[in-house]
C-alpha cells in the first residue's frame, strides 16, 4: 500500500456529501423494506490508517461480522461494513423487529438480513456517486463473513492493490424508535477511481 493518502480536504468534503446523501436514502429504502421507519443519525466521517482498524473495532482475535462488496464499471473500489459480533446480533434484532437479545447466533435468516442492509446502503451510496459524477457501475452481491476480525481484514489487505494506507470511515447509528445500533462503513476506492471522481467533480 502506498503511503500517500488519497483523501485531501476537497476529496474528503466531496465524499462526505455523497455518503450523507447515500446513507439517508438507504434509510428510506430500508424503511420501506421492513415496513417500519428506520432513521440514520448524522453520520460521522474520519480518515484513518487502514492498519488501525483493529484498534478501533476490537482485537484481531475478536469475533466480528464483515459485509463486503466490490463495485466495478467506470469506477472501482470496495466497501465493507465491519461490526463486532455482539453488535451484529443487536443489529439483526433491530432489522428483523425482534426483541433485543432475541438473536443469539447468526443463522441464514440473520445473515441474509445483514447482507441486505449492506447491499441497500452500498447501492444508495453508489447511486449518489453516480448522480454526482455521471458515472456508471454496479456492486457485486454482498458477502457476509463471520470470522475473527483479523481474518476479515485480511480479505481487504489481499485485494487492496493500489489503495493508500488511509481509508474513509463512515460511522452512523441506525435508529428504530428508542433503539439505536452503531455501524461502521469502510470505503476503499482505488487511486484511479478517486482521481476520476475529483476530475468529474471539478468539471461540474
Amino acid at each position: 500500500m502506498q503511503e500517500n493518502s488519497p483523501f485531501d480536504r476537497k476529496s474528503l468534503t466531496m465524499m462526505k456529501t455523497i455518503a450523507s446523501e447515500g446513507m439517508n436514502n438507504a434509510a428510506q429504502g430500508f424503511s420501506g423494506m421492513v415496513g417500519r421507519k428506520i432513521e440514520v443519525s448524522d453520520p460521522v466521517f474520519s480518515v484513518v490508517p487502514f492498519l488501525t482498524i483493529p484498534e478501533i473495532i476490537g482485537r484481531s482475535e475478536d469475533d466480528a461480522v464483515g459485509i463486503y462488496l466490490r463495485f466495478e464499471g467506470d469506477l472501482f473500489g470496495q466497501i465493507m461494513m465491519i461490526i463486532p459480533y455482539p453488535r451484529a446480533l443487536e443489529l439483526a434484532d433491530l432489522i428483523l423487529g425482534s426483541t433485543p437479545g432475541t438473536t443469539q447466533q447468526l443463522g441464514s435468516l440473520e445473515r441474509s438480513a445483514l447482507g441486505e442492509l449492506g447491499n441497500l446502503c452500498t447501492s444508495f451510496f453508489l447511486n449518489a456517486v453516480a448522480t454526482t459524477t455521471g458515472t456508471h457501475f454496479r456492486p457485486t452481491p454482498p458477502a457476509v463473513i463471520v470470522d475473527m476480525l483479523g481474518a476479515i481484514l485480511d480479505i481487504l489487505i489481499a485485494t487492496i492493490g493500489s489503495v493508500s494506507e488511509n481509508v474513509l470511515v463512515v460511522h452512523a447509528n441506525l435508529v428504530d424508535g428508542t433503539r439505536s445500533v452503531g455501524t461502521d462503513f469502510w470505503i476503499v476506492p482505488d487511486m484511479k477511481t478517486l482521481q476520476m471522481l475529483m476530475q468529474k467533480n471539478s468539471s461540474t
